[in-house]
C-alpha cells in the first residue's frame, strides 16, 4: 500500500478529506455472486486551504472514492472523514459544495432560478438565496446574464452556474468532478481562476479530472488511483522524482536542453565525452542541444567546458517530467 507523504504532518487544522484504509467490494448476481474491489486499503488526506487533484485511468476508482464521501454509496472497509465528520453523514454533506460531471440544468430556468431550484433542494430557504445569489453569481463571472434563459448559455457558461450553485451555502469543500471537461481554452483559463479565488478565500477544492494539463496548473498535491489502489500521493512538484526512484533511476540524474551557438567543430568539442543529441539546427547556426549528465557537479564541468571552446551558451533549460508523462509511468507499472 503507498501512503500518502504528508500524512505525519503536525498540522493542528483537521484534514479536510481524510481516507483511512478505505475499500469498496461491489457484487453482482444473486446466486453465482461476482465480485469486483472497486477501492482497495486508500488511504490520504487533504489538507484544508489546497487544491487536490484525484487522477485514474478509466475505471480507477475515482468516481466510487467520491460517492463514498458524499454518502451515495457505502464502503466496504475502512473510514472516510470530511472536516473531522463521517462521510455522508448529514453534518457532513452540510460543508460540501458539489459540482457533478453532468449537471443537467432545465433549459427553460435563468440562472437566478437555476440558483433558487438547486438552493432548495439543499433546504436553504429562498429568502437567504436571494441574498447570497448576487454575490455568486459575480464570483463565477456571470453578471448581466444571471436573467437570461439557460437555453442561451454556452456550455462555459452552464459549467460557471453550476459552480455558483455549488457555493449558494458557503462550503469549506469543495469537489468538482471533470470541471472543465468538453470547455474551450477561455472558458477552461476562467474556471482555472475561479478555482484560485476559491482558494485564496480559504475553500479546500477537490477535483477529478483527466486534463492532466489542468491538473498540473492549478493543483497543490495529486493522488493517483490505478485498479482501486493508490499508486502515488504528494506535490505536483514531486512527482517526477518519485518515478525515477519507481525506476530505479538515479535521482540526481539530469536532462538539458541547451541552445548553442559557434563553429561546429568547437560544438562538438565542448560536448566531447557526453551523452548528447543535436534536436535542431537555425538557419542563423543556433544548435538545440539535448544532453544527459550524471549530476549537478557534471552540468558545471559541462558549462565550463563549454566556455573553454569559445562556444556561446545562449539558453539552457532542465528538462523535468510533466505530470502527463510520471502519470503514464505511474499506472503502467
Amino acid at each position: 500500500m503507498i501512503k500518502d507523504s504528508t500524512r505525519n504532518d503536525p498540522s493542528p487544522k483537521i484534514p479536510a478529506i481524510e481516507a483511512s484504509g478505505l475499500s469498496k467490494i461491489y457484487s453482482e448476481g444473486v446466486v453465482f455472486k461476482k465480485r469486483f474491489q472497486a477501492l482497495s486499503d486508500v488511504s490520504f488526506q487533504v489538507n484544508q486551504g489546497e487544491v487536490f487533484g484525484l487522477l485514474g485511468p478509466n475505471g480507477a476508482g475515482k468516481t466510487t472514492f467520491i460517492k463514498i464521501l458524499l454518502g451515495i454509496i457505502r464502503k466496504s472497509a475502512g473510514s472516510a472523514e470530511l472536516m473531522g465528520l463521517n462521510a455522508g453523514s448529514r453534518s457532513a454533506r452540510r460543508l460540501v459544495g458539489y459540482l457533478p460531471e453532468h449537471l443537467r440544468i432545465p433549459s427553460h430556468l435563468t440562472g437566478f432560478s437555476a440558483l433558487e431550484c438547486y438552493g432548495n433542494l439543499s433546504n436553504i430557504p429562498t429568502s437567504e438565496i436571494r441574498k447570497k445569489q448576487d454575490r455568486v453569481i459575480e464570483l463565477v463571472g456571470l453578471t448581466g446574464r444571471a436573467n437570461d434563459r439557460c437555453r442561451k448559455y454556452s456550455k462555459g457558461m452552464l459549467q460557471k452556474l453550476g459552480l455558483a450553485q455549488a457555493l449558494l451555502h458557503n462550503p469549506k469543500l469543495l469537489i468538482l468532478d471533470e470541471p472543465t471537461d468538453g470547455l474551450d481554452p477561455r472558458a477552461r483559463a476562467d474556471v482555472r481562476n475561479i478555482i484560485r479565488n476559491l482558494k485564496s478565500e480559504g475553500v479546500t477544492i477537490f477535483l477529478n479530472s483527466h486534463i492532466l494539463q489542468e491538473v498540473e496548473m492549478i493543483c497543490d498535491r495529486v493522488a493517483i488511483l490505478n485498479q482501486g489502489i493508490l499508486k502515488y500521493c504528494g506535490p505536483v512538484t514531486e512527482i517526477g522524482e518519485f518515478v525515477q526512484k519507481l525506476s530505479g533511476a538515479d535521482t540526481n540524474f539530469i536532462t538539458m536542453e541547451m541552445e548553442i551557438s559557434g563553429d561546429p567543430t568547437a560544438i562538438h568539442q565542448s560536448m566531447e565525452g557526453e551523452d548528447f543529441s543535436i534536436l535542431s539546427k537555425s538557419d542563423a547556426g543556433i544548435f538545440t542541444v539535448k544532453v544527459n549528465l550524471a549530476n549537478q557537479e557534471a552540468l558545471d564541468a559541462l558549462i565550463d567546458q563549454i566556455r573553454g571552446q569559445s562556444v556561446s551558451l545562449l539558453r539552457m533549460k532542465r528538462q523535468e517530467s510533466s505530470l502527463e508523462d510520471a502519470f503514464l509511468k505511474i499506472v503502467s507499472e
